[in-house]
């Protein structure tokens, strides 16, 4: 299912981008010309959508020949080799933009990640993503978040539950949510996570008291008050901090010993890495 999705993503994109031909090239480069580029770092950071982007060369043309340097994951710097590849040169230019965009922003979520892992890399706390991905691309953000050495939340609506405020509140109540949620389970015979997010001490304690929750959501908690909830939250619940987390603050939380701390910003506030593709002589 995972490759038929992705497939379908790179499907989409080539669509969009050359529909019915690449005229550029169709009209300045011969039929038959063949060469070399190769895909180079412009800046430091850590790779992810190598794969995806040999992939993404041989749909677009099986003569394409690759040849990877560094895999995803891996740290580079600047003028690093990252990928080589050689072919027909239409089939090269056709391909490139479409490459080059999905490597960018990958690598983009991949190296944030490991800068913001590496930042509370002196305590046990996980840091995970969330759903707030871009449409259609959620599969490959959070590939490029483990990438960087973080930890992926639940994918979808479908294999987690996650009782948020609105949940709670259409619900008519903590109990009311968690007890209808049990339900609901047992009648579809689902074995999922039950994870539910509190906003403040009152819905912490109705939780603990209530149990038949796996994670409890501490949301908009400052550390200090995480580090209090900690003290009076059973061992058998894994606790999450969420909820306007930064670069600034997260060591803090780190340090209270929570298990979780996830950051929507991961995803959804990236700056692309600087990749570019740079032709070498004809054969």
């Amino acid at each position: 299912m995972e490759t038929e999705l992705i497939d379908r993503i790179i499907q989409l994109a080539l669509d969009e981008d050359i529909q019915s031909g690449d005229h550029t090239s169709l009209a300045t480069i011969p039929k038959n010309s063949s060469s070399k580029a190769v895909i180079i770092a412009k800046e430091n950071g850590y790779l992810s959508g190598i794969s995806l982007g040999e992939k993404i060369f041989k749909i677009v043309d099986p003569q394409i020949d690759v040849r990877i340097i560094k895999i995803d994951g891996d740290s580079v710097k600047e003028g690093d080799t990252v990928m080589e590849i050689r072919g027909p040169e239409r089939s090269l230019l056709t391909a490139e933009r479409t490459v080059l965009n999905f490597m960018q922003r990958l690598s983009g979520i991949a190296t944030k990640t490991s800068r913001i892992v590496d930042l509370i890399g002196h305590t046990n706390s996980k840091l995970v993503d969330t759903r707030k991905t871009t449409p259609g691309l959620r599969i490959l953000e959070k590939q490029a978040v483990v990438h960087g050495g973080g930890y992926n939340h639940r994918m979808g609506l479908y294999d987690m539950i996650l009782i948020k405020d609105n949940h709670i509140d259409y619900a008519g109540g903590i109990k009311n949510a968690l007890d209808q949620t049990k339900i609901y389970l047992k009648e579809n015979n689902l074995l999922i996570k039950i994870e539910i997010e509190v906003r403040d001490e009152d819905e912490l304690k109705q939780v603990i008291d209530h149990g038949g929750a796996h994670r409890i959501m501490l949301d908009n908690f400052s550390p200090a008050r995480v580090k209090a909830a900690l003290e009076i939250i059973p061992e058998q619940f894994a606790v999450e901090a969420s909820g306007n987390i930064n670069e600034r603050t997260i060591i803090e939380y780190a340090e209270t010993g929570v298990h979780f701390i996830s950051m929507g910003a991961l995803t959804h506030s990236v700056n692309s890495l600087d990749l570019s593709m740079v032709t070498k002589a004809k054969n």
